[in-house]
């Protein structure tokens, strides 16, 4: 039913640009006629714009042109408007001579039956060629639609200037909160126990009891051992060796191991057909280890969903990365970690998107092209 109906939104759409065609060429001359009239260009653009988004089911940009571009577009179309029509009218004709056995038999006096099977062969023939010219037509007639619509190259490429230039200030700022984020670490955690060992043995040193010299330096063990847990767990959050030595896959067996270690349990699902290119590896780790950490640390979940997927469209191949968890909600995509990745990920031409109703559940979806 569905490719039928296609057909027949098809046929309807091309039916109205024939009708819509030979209103374009009165406003046309009346436009060359009588030059206030073309300040109704814009809107007459407009409809023409709504018929092919509509019928087509396209997706034509946003930008509304000028009285002057809106003129050419009304002008652009007027080749495929009526190509239209006499590609229906081809339709028709071939519609009918290739049903002419159905109904020739009964309405026609017929002496060669050999004609009318020929005749109807070219006539399905036709129906067929006929039918390849609707969508050839449609194709045409949302390209033309995209070209005036959408932005002009000036324009295009003003805008991917300034993309590029706030997603590189985006990465600047986002270095610096991850080096902000490892002084903490190193301040408050490594350097503490460090300080804390220093002290200890000093005690140890000065201790003229060897019973307590010896308690002193079993503490004194404890701490270092510590201080190399949290040098570990720094130096894993800067950059896991496992990335590099397993992959993608196992660097994230091991986000979701420590997680569960931590009392949530994540689902975890890799489908990649191949290894993606090194930065686009990092980032889907950093997205997947951020998500993961947020959701056990603040969102009071039970259980995480963590999905990494692979797949090719016309641009390239896209790797995307997406974590579900059952919390509570009500993060914000504003805070610290959600903003340094998603200027991590812009960086990368990717795509980042935060779902958090209160209530929850949260779910980040990153999707970052590898071409």
């Amino acid at each position: 039913m569905r490719p039928l109906l296609r057909w027949f939104k098809t046929a309807l759409a091309l039916v109205l640009g024939v009708l819509s065609a030979v209103g374009g060429v009165l406003f046309l001359l009346s436009a060359a006629l009588c030059p206030p009239v073309r300040r109704r260009a814009p809107a007459l653009a407009a409809v023409e714009r709504r018929r092919i988004a509509g019928c087509y089911d396209a997706e034509v940009g946003p930008v509304s042109p000028s009285p002057h571009r809106a003129l050419g577009f009304l002008t652009a179309r007027l080749g495929p408007g009526l190509l239209g029509g006499l590609v229906l009218f081809a339709g028709v004709i071939g519609a009918g001579y290739g049903s002419l056995v159905l109904w020739g038999w009964f309405l026609l006096t017929i002496h060669d039956p050999l004609n009318v099977f020929w005749s109807a062969c070219a006539g399905l023939f036709l129906l067929f060629l006929a039918v390849q010219g609707m969508y050839g037509v449609a194709l045409l007639e949302v390209r033309i639609a995209r070209r005036f619509y959408g932005p002009d190259d000036r324009a295009e490429l003003v805008r991917r200037i300034g993309e590029l230039a706030e997603s590189r200030a985006g990465v600047v700022e986002a270095v610096h909160d991850e080096r902000r984020r490892i002084e903490r670490h190193l301040h408050d955690g490594v350097q503490q126990r460090l300080v804390a060992l220093g002290l200890v043995l000093g005690r140890a040193r000065r201790s003229g009891d060897p019973a307590k010299a010896d308690a002193l330096l079993g503490q004194a063990h404890e701490e270092a051992q510590r201080a190399l847990d949290e040098l570990r767990e720094v130096a894993w959050r800067v950059y896991p060796a496992t990335l590099d030595e397993g992959g993608l896959g196992a660097a994230l067996e091991t986000v979701a191991e420590r997680a569960g270690i931590a009392g949530v349990p994540v689902r975890l699902s890799v489908g990649l057909t191949a290894e993606p290119p090194e930065a686009v590896r990092a980032m889907a780790y950093f997205v997947a280890a951020e998500a993961v950490t947020n959701a056990v640390k603040h969102s009071g979940a039970s259980a995480v969903t963590l999905d990494v997927t692979q797949r090719d469209t016309p641009s390239g191949t896209l790797v995307t990365v997406r974590t579900r968890d059952d919390g509570r909600g009500g993060a914000d995509p504003a805070g610290g970690g959600l903003t340094g990745l998603r200027r991590r990920v812009a960086a990368l031409d990717g795509r980042f998107s935060v779902d958090s109703p209160v209530g929850g559940p949260t779910l980040i979806t990153a999707e970052l092209p590898c071409a």
